[in-house]
């Protein structure tokens, strides 16, 4: 690899940086952003870069619910355990499958900047939530999503629905359901933002942590790597998911339940919303804090430990 910044801005490589991804249409896009974005901040030709599929556990198995056979590391390991055999140099990732802890060796720090946080909402016959008729059938395998829209719709049908963007249209014009949900930011990001029906503000359906954000992980003692990722960071979108993962962490150590949160930085203050719902759509307990942005992991914990209190011990069952 040829650069014509001096070596301490890019230690030297005779081989190509290889970047590890998953294979679905958006996962090749994330890592040819990622790639995109390397070359033009150290003028580097395509050639200085080697894209490595790899195929991960939750791709694999389409016939079940993810909350059956593991959550979200079913899309990261298999990437990792490349990572850190040193298969692979970087590894792209969609921030919202990412568990909120890395494997030792391994560090998150270098984010695109985010993209937009909503959910689309998709049907070929609807044009909002609101317009659904009574009972209709409505795909989603998120579990977040799911307890949203029982909470708002309780009369309605949920099915699981999984599969990348592609296989989700495939299934609805084939009447599997009459709607279902995907981030806006994948369909944008794919040229598909017209799929969508409707974008739907997070004030009626508070994302994801992390919806929108694409994170590259690297291994700890590489610090040419580090040197480059350094580069094209996005201090913004670092912010607000050090905010929102704090928050899902201390919250993953408590229950199993959805989750939903989102982070805005409004000049020197970070301004953090959350949500806790029961599965089943029954309850759910909401609130939001503000404070310095350098204090986001502070501010993150301090919002779940405040919806824990307000849910009480039998929120969860």
């Amino acid at each position: 690899m040829t650069s014509d910044l001096p070596p301490r801005d890019l230690p030297a490589s005779d081989r190509p940086l290889k970047i590890g991804t998953r294979g679905s249409p958006l996962a090749l896009w994330q890592a040819h952003e990622v790639r995109r974005q390397l070359m033009a901040a150290f003028s580097l030709p395509e050639e200085a870069f080697e894209t490595v599929v790899i195929k991960v556990t939750g791709d694999q198995i389409q016939d079940k619910a993810l909350r059956e056979i593991g959550g979200k590391g079913l899309f990261t390991r298999e990437i990792e355990e490349a990572l850190l055999a040193g298969e692979i140099d970087i590894a792209v990732h969609s921030m919202k499958d990412m568990p909120t802890v890395q494997p030792a060796g391994l560090v998150l720090d270098c984010y695109l900047p985010r993209a937009d946080v909503r959910d689309g909402f998709v049907s070929p016959h609807y044009g909002s939530i609101a317009e659904l008729p009574q009972g209709a059938t409505v795909g989603s395998s998120s579990l977040r999503r799911r307890a949203q829209l029982a909470l708002r719709r309780p009369d309605l049908k949920l099915v699981e629905f999984r599969g990348n963007v592609q296989t989700r249209m495939r299934k609805l014009e084939e009447g599997v359901a009459d709607a279902t949900f995907l981030a806006m930011a994948g369909l944008i990001r794919l040229g598909m933002a017209d799929v969508a029906r409707s974008a739907i503000a997070p004030e009626e359906m508070l994302p994801a942590v992390a919806q929108g954000a694409i994170g590259v992980e690297r291994r700890a003692d590489d610090p040419r790597v580090q040197a480059m990722l350094a580069r094209i960071h996005d201090r913004d979108t670092g912010l607000r998911l050090a905010a929102e993962r704090a928050f899902l962490l201390r919250l993953d150590g408590s229950c199993q339940t959805p989750i939903a949160g989102l982070a805005m930085v409004e000049g020197d203050t970070l301004w953090l919303r959350g949500e806790l719902l029961r599965p089943d759509g029954t309850g759910a307990v909401a609130d939001h804090i503000r404070g310095p942005v350098a204090e986001g992991a502070a501010l993150g914990e301090a919002l779940a430990l405040r919806l824990l209190e307000r849910a009480g011990p039998g929120f969860f069952g």
